[in-house]
């Protein structure tokens, strides 16, 4: 008796609470001096800097890790309604990047940053810690085999046939025969796709943390008998 192949995709889609929130901030000042751009661009990222410092421990936060960058200085020769050209103008920009573990720290963080001179919050993005992001991505592949068994013994049973046995089991596309590529969402270059599951983008920055969006797909193969 020749044997029934039964191939399937499995998924699974969980949603996590927030841990971490990266938060990005940008100070871009601008004046007829260049000296007096810089200076007081210098100053706002010293003052911002040490809002950071002061709260940043890698063990317990509230802020576990930040970085920032080098001053930029440029400047520009702006044109008037008239086509004259006018004074040039200098610019000034520095950027930082700072991981908070405490959500209401964070937002009364972003409260005293907002008040510097030329501060500005370009981003907030969600996330999990690596040890828990490890855990959760084990349990959410681990549910889309189960996903893929059940799917095979659903349809070895409408078939008159009884238990299925795994023959291969893959990332989608990779069984050979592209069964993962029709699936809506699946992602092109592996079988696992985290992101922050959240409303439509509204205009005003959002404090609220986010879900955490953790979805797997695998490709399987069976033998029904």
């Amino acid at each position: 008796m020749t044997d029934t192949i039964i191939t399937v995709q499995g998924r699974f889609t969980a949603f996590y609470p927030a841990e971490r929130a990266t938060v990005t901030v940008g100070i871009h000042l601008e004046g007829p001096d260049r000296n007096d751009v810089f200076a007081a661009t210098t100053t706002s990222a010293d003052a911002l800097r040490g809002e950071i410092v002061t709260r940043h421990s890698a063990s317990n936060g509230p802020i576990t890790w930040w970085s920032s960058d080098a001053v930029q200085v440029w400047s520009e020769k702006p044109w008037n309604k008239d086509g004259k050209q006018l004074p040039p103008v200098f610019h000034a920009r520095v950027g930082f990047t700072a991981k908070f573990s405490d959500f209401v720290e964070l937002s009364a963080w972003v409260e005293r940053a907002a008040a510097i001179s030329g501060v500005s919050v370009a981003n907030i993005a969600w996330d999990l810690t690596e040890a828990r992001k490890n855990g959760v991505t084990a349990e959410v592949r681990s549910r889309a085999v189960k996903d893929a068994v059940a799917k095979a013994s659903v349809y070895a049973q409408s078939i008159g046939l009884g238990s299925v046995r795994a023959i291969a089991i893959a990332d989608p596309g990779m069984l050979g025969d592209q069964v993962g590529t029709s699936a809506v969402g699946t992602p092109a270059d592996g079988s696992m796709r985290m992101a922050a599951a959240s409303e439509p983008a509204a205009p005003a920055l959002s404090l609220k943390p986010e879900d955490i969006e953790v979805d797997a797909v695998v490709d399987a193969r069976f033998v029904a008998s």
